[in-house]
């Protein structure tokens, strides 16, 4: 999983392309959740452009590695990096949320290919990743399940039902990656209800912990190569991001959580601070 430096520059821009893919579908949907979107877009784009074992022209390849929204309602970053990625038109994008749409507001298994789960009750994403990868190990195959999850869905109980389990079991081919962002739709999930020590509860459920810069790509691969020598446990990695990371108005509010841009001229100002934040890198990889 080696990286050159040009690799990551290359996937720095990416993860700001699917930025402003994604204020495009939230436009045209309506409807939609900005922060964790935008704050998971070098996750995503780390996961579907360097990390993942996949195929986008056989989807159902038996030997892919598995990759499991939990928190399903930022799927429209992950739908940008379906799209690039090149298992549907980019254009599709524009058709999020309407009706008959292959891109609802929660990823549903069966309707769109590189959709590995169905999602939308918060904290059931583990559960799903831990069964997917003990039938893998059961069947001796050798590909690796990730999870992602949001940090507000920790506040569910069958998460850690499913974190046991994971332990249990022994899942080495299983990392989770938690999208720390310290908000919810109702505030900042300390206030609501408060989730640390974060790292030392996983701690104690036997995992193997790391965290990371998540706007970091260099330290994302480096996570998620380490966690695939890790065999006699489950890895998490804590992922800190900043929710709407890149357009200015959004970041750090809780506001966003879930709402989208709510007309053109709103989109237009987003879309602006992606073009000056790519600028930025830009100047920077010079």
């Amino acid at each position: 999983m080696g990286l050159h430096e040009g690799k990551i520059k290359h996937l720095e821009e990416q993860a700001y392309r699917m930025r402003e893919l994604l204020i495009e579908e939230l436009l045209e949907a309506g409807s939609g959740h900005s922060a964790g979107s935008l704050g998971t877009a070098e996750i995503f784009t780390a996961l579907y452009f360097h990390i993942l074992n996949h195929n986008p022209k056989r989807p159902d390849w038996k030997d892919r590695d598995r990759l499991v929204l939990s928190c399903g309602h930022i799927c429209p970053i992950q739908y940008a990096a379906l799209a690039l990625a090149g298992y549907f038109p980019v254009e599709e994008l524009k058709t999020l949320r309407k009706l008959d749409s292959r891109l609802q507001g929660h990823p549903h298994r069966g309707s769109l290919p590189g959709v590995e789960t169905t999602s939308g009750p918060l904290g059931s994403g583990l559960a799903q990743a831990s069964g997917i990868a003990l039938a893998g190990r059961l069947d001796e195959k050798k590909y690796q399940v990730y999870c992602v999850t949001s940090d507000g869905e920790h506040q569910e109980g069958n998460h850690w039902e499913a974190a046991l389990f994971a332990k249990r079991h022994r899942l080495g081919n299983l990392t989770v990656i938690v999208d720390r962002n310290n908000i919810q739709i109702d505030g900042n999930t300390e206030n609501v209800m408060p989730l640390e020590p974060f790292r030392e509860k996983y701690e104690a459920f036997g995992w193997y912990v790391l965290e990371i810069d998540g706007h970091n790509i260099r330290e994302i691969v480096d996570a998620a190569t380490e966690a695939k020598v890790i065999h006699e446990q489950p890895t998490v990695i804590i992922a800190h991001t900043i929710p709407g990371k890149g357009v200015s108005f959004m970041e750090e509010d809780y506001l966003w959580h879930g709402k989208p841009p709510k007309d053109r001229a709103e989109a237009d100002r987003a879309i602006r601070d992606i073009h000056a934040a790519l600028s930025k890198l830009r100047k920077e990889h010079k």
